[in-house]
């Protein structure tokens, strides 16, 4: 029953930036962590940030110091801000929610465009 729904995608230029957000209908009975991933033209899908209920986060070599994953002020709320925004950035972001079962909740994917 749940659906994480993102939004916030776009087309922007190179160096620009875009905040993307997610959140979780439905029930969620307990959020162990909440992530960001994307899948580019031609490539796998691959993780972009992390955040767990506790704070900690990590990143994706590519994206360190560029881009930040943040958790609203209600626990099913996820935002990655991102910022200097290269052509290689182009792909379709999605949400994810894991719950401490083990489970992992899909967005349906939002696609952000970098170029020029």
């Amino acid at each position: 029953q749940v659906q994480p729904v993102e939004s916030g995608g776009g087309l922007v230029q190179p160096g620009g930036s875009l905040r993307l957000s997610c959140a979780a209908s439905g029930r969620i009975f307990s959020i162990n962590a909440m992530g960001w991933y994307r899948q580019a033209p031609g490539k796998e899908r691959e993780l972009v940030a992390r955040i767990t209920m506790g704070g900690s986060t990590n990143y994706a070599d590519s994206v360190k110091g560029r881009f930040t994953i943040s958790r609203g002020h209600k626990q099913n709320t996820v935002y990655l801000q991102m910022n200097s925004l290269e052509p290689e950035d182009t792909a379709v972001y999605y949400c994810a929610y894991h719950d401490t079962y083990g489970l992992v909740y899909w967005g349906q994917g939002t696609l952000v465009t970098v170029s020029s």
